[in-house]
């Protein structure tokens, strides 16, 4: 009776943590530099919410479990931290960003140790490194020269436009360090979504939802190819393209208070970085 009861409460506790990180991971699919990807990699669940989701019904029962709770703290990250986390960025960014920083920097440096191990093509896995690192670092150049308008237009774009915009911020979900807010950036939508979020506009939401859902399987379906084909190439470039994406949120460091405290975040991120998973 004991050990039943210990074992309920370890899966209260696990549904819970799930539950948490799910608001973070959707925290990543609206702030500006963020992936959802890589909030999955902060977590170790990148490669189970991958093939939870394409092996649903496989069996049902328990990656219903595994996911519901992180699909629910997902749908209140994107409400919640659309206005929280927004707010924390504008008021205290050395230390939203430092925080952030560190998380990232402590769960790829142990990515990287388990994928070095492992390594058995060194020139193929660093060229993908080198590649996706370039590629993140391209993305931040391009989100840094997009003037984002918070005019708010909600019938300027047709539903079918919206279902493409949704299809391609997939890759922003599904692929750690490609931002979704460069690509929606791209077509010109991010401030209508972020508009339409506040106001619980359907009519602009439920078009983009469509087309992320299916571009998120067909893109999740390529990762899971590229990973049971080419692993440690895979990863490597996952690695390269969250380090590239890492740059956007530096902030500028100087001798004060703010840099200080800051850079202790960083620290402190780290370290809770490197034992999350």
């Amino acid at each position: 009776m004991t050990l039943f009861l210990i074992d309920r409460n370890i899966l209260y506790m696990v549904i819970i943590l799930n539950f948490l990180k799910g608001i973070l991971i959707g925290a990543g699919a609206i702030l500006p530099g963020i992936s959802s990807g890589v909030i999955c990699i902060i977590f170790g669940l990148y490669e189970k919410l991958i093939n939870c989701i394409l092996n649903f019904f496989k069996n049902i029962k328990e990656n219903f479990k595994f996911l519901f709770p992180i699909a629910v703290g997902g749908f209140l990250g994107v409400i919640i931290f659309s206005t929280v986390i927004s707010y924390c960025f504008n008021k205290i960014p050395y230390q939203t960003k430092s925080l952030f920083i560190g998380l990232l920097l402590g769960s790829i440096s142990v990515l990287a140790k388990e994928n070095i191990k492992e390594s058995h093509n060194r020139l193929s896995e660093y060229f993908s490194f080198f590649i996706c690192f370039i590629t993140g670092l391209a993305l931040i150049y391009i989100e840094n020269i997009f003037h984002i308008s918070t005019q708010y237009t909600p019938n300027e774009f047709s539903t079918f436009f919206l279902i493409i915009c949704g299809f391609f911020m997939s890759i922003g979900i599904v692929v750690p360090g490609v931002s979704s807010t460069v690509i929606l950036m791209l077509f010109g939508v991010y401030s209508t979504y972020l508009s339409a979020i506040a106001v619980v506009n359907m009519n602009i939401l439920f078009p983009i939802m469509i087309g992320c859902a299916i571009g998120s399987l067909i893109f999740m379906k390529i990762i899971q190819f590229l990973l049971s084909k080419f692993h440690s190439q895979t990863m490597f470039g996952i690695i390269g393209f969250s380090l590239g994406s890492l740059l956007i949120l530096y902030p500028t460091y100087s001798f004060n208070l703010e840099s200080i405290i800051g850079i202790m975040l960083l620290i402190i991120g780290f370290i809770i970085g490197k034992s999350i998973k």
